[in-house]
């Protein structure tokens, strides 16, 4: 059994990686980062001043004049050193987003791996979908072509929950791309991402300005929109959030690819094999503390001989699953990540059980052996919520079941297209090849699940997101390479 890399008990404050030299904040504004498995805190987050935002923001503008100069081919032998560089620091990184987000570390090792697998397919990308096209002869004399052309600088803003992952939807497509980036991660839990953007910048060659970073917050965010030098930006997180992104980024002329919310619906038929699959749906409701926005939160049965089959088992495997610390290899369900998130999914149950659901496991209170300050729920399921309750209706991002039986399948879609305005992903577990092929058309979710308890898109597809859980045309991960390019054509006469 591979055994979790060792980690430092306190990471002091966080640093920046302006022009490639890492530095401290003057700011006067600072905020701890926790072990959330421990409930004590493990670093400091700066929040950056706009002088030091613009000059990150200014570093990266000088970069791409030469960046994107040089060949394809010498981005690729970067992105091939970015690779190496990762996969030496893998133990340590995985272990680092465990102590700092809570996750258990073979999550946290999955992460690592995809955020690996992003780098190898932006690499593909240089070779296949970074070209051009030529038509020759379009008339007498005359050719035609489109070339792709990096256009400059692009702030890249991530998530709490994927620390590592997420930022790497992005960053490494716009670099072999010829952009430079601005990343901010999430000051809820930026040392993982902070210790890989140092082992890449210290041990790839990488040259200064192409990645930048800095610390902080909302006013961190607005000063890098507003900023005339950046064409364009990403965000994961919430919908308000993603929303507000959308919305300054359309006011100042930027490119926006924005990511919110899910209240993700797991719909099971009644000819679906229900011992074989709810290891899967346990594992998409209760995994990673139900703080992705790929989690199930919504579980749909239809009809009432299905739900009086699935509920039994479904509680019963949910009662078993291992909560813990997560730097023990046979726990299967961490903290979650702040001491304000249990407290707002406690509130979220208490609201749930007002309204007059009915509490069939209730992870409240969940107390972990050694570990008595950890941010702790253990796995929670409400049966007859209606979807009228804020149950149905709003994310929770938490270890949360909500139980919704629907009398068919089209009932089952109407409630994932109508009970609420997200649409990140719905899943389906069926035999019947028809009812998947219907379920696949017809619900409204730009990530669809069948026989699966959480449709993750692989690196060479695009992440999908519709309805308020998206905001934007082209989508994270293999979409990017459109979003950090421009087409010029070139129409010739010789």
């Amino acid at each position: 059994m591979t055994q979790a890399a060792k980690v430092a008990s306190n990471y002091g404050r966080q640093e920046m990686l302006i022009d490639g030299v890492w530095r401290g904040s003057g700011s006067s504004q600072v905020q701890s980062t926790f072990d959330p498995g421990r409930g004590v805190p493990i670093g400091e987050v700066p929040f950056a001043t706009r002088e030091e935002v613009e000059a990150a923001i200014d570093s990266s503008q000088v970069a791409f004049e030469k960046w994107s100069r040089i060949s394809i081919f010498e981005r690729v032998k970067y992105l091939f050193k970015m690779k190496t560089v990762l996969e030496s620091h893998f133990e340590e990184l995985a272990a680092t987003v465990t102590q700092n987000h809570g996750k258990t570390i073979l999550e946290s090792r999955g992460e690592v791996h995809r955020m690996i697998e992003n780098v190898e397919v932006a690499i593909s990308t240089a070779y296949t979908l970074a070209k051009g096209e030529t038509q020759g002869q379009i008339a007498e004399g005359i050719d035609e072509q489109s070339v792709k052309e990096p256009l400059g600088v692009f702030a890249v803003i991530t998530p709490f929950n994927f620390p590592l992952m997420v930022p790497f939807w992005f960053v490494p497509f716009a670099v072999v791309l010829g952009d430079t980036v601005v990343l901010k991660p999430s000051e809820t839990d930026p040392i993982p991402t902070t210790q890989a953007i140092r082992f890449i910048q210290e041990e790839s060659g990488l040259p200064p300005g192409v990645i930048n970073l800095v610390q902080g917050s909302r006013d961190v965010v607005e000063t890098m929109i507003a900023n005339k030098a950046v064409r364009g930006v990403t965000f994961v997180g919430s919908t308000p959030v993603a929303r507000r992104v959308y919305e300054l980024a359309g006011k100042h002329g930027k490119r926006a690819l924005a990511n919110g919310g899910a209240k993700n619906c797991i719909v099971v038929m009644p000819d679906a094999k229900i011992d074989s699959y709810v290891p899967a749906m346990v594992s998409s409701f209760f995994g990673n503390a139900g703080q992705r926005c790929l989690a199930g939160s919504v579980l749909v049965p239809v009809g009432g001989e299905t739900h009086g089959k699935l509920i039994g088992k479904f509680a019963k495997a949910a009662g078993e699953f291992r909560v813990g610390y997560g730097m023990d290899e046979a726990t299967e369900m961490g903290p979650v990540v702040t001491k304000a998130s249990k407290e707002r999914i406690e509130g979220s149950v208490e609201r749930g059980v007002e309204e007059g659901a009915k509490l069939v496991a209730d992870g409240r209170g969940k107390g972990v052996h050694g570990y008595p300050d950890g941010y702790y729920l253990g796995p929670t399921i409400l049966d007859d919520v209606t979807q009228d309750m804020r149950l149905a209706k709003e994310e929770i991002f938490g270890p949360v079941a909500s139980v919704i039986q629907t009398d068919d399948l089209d009932g089952a879609i109407d409630l994932i297209n109508r009970s609420t305005d997200y649409g990140n992903m719905a899943c389906l577990f069926t035999s019947d090849g028809g009812a998947a092929r219907e379920f696949a058309r017809e619900a409204n979710a730009g990530n669809i699940g069948i026989n699966l308890g959480v449709a993750q898109p692989a690196a060479y597809f695009p992440f999908g997101g519709k309805r308020e859980s998206f905001f934007g045309v082209l989508h994270a991960q293999i979409d990017t390479v459109d979003f950090f390019t421009d087409k010029k054509v070139v129409v010739s006469r010789w």
